[in-house]
């Protein structure tokens, strides 16, 4: 199951800056995750100021 980024998100882009997949990018407002990459680890949500990335 991929991780998913809330709207919570403030673009800092530390969560792009820590997947070792390379699955999140900048999107319109705020950063995204590729299901299709995501490969479910949480080092995203480790890192996110303020929670931001969530198990979907």
């Amino acid at each position: 199951m991929a991780y998913i980024i809330n709207d919570d998100c403030i673009s800092c882009g530390a969560c792009a800056d820590e997947c070792p997949c390379g699955a999140i990018s900048e999107g319109d407002g705020k950063y995204v995750i590729d299901a299709d990459v995501c490969a479910d680890c949480g080092a995203c949500a480790d890192v996110c100021p303020v929670g931001a990335p969530q198990a979907e």
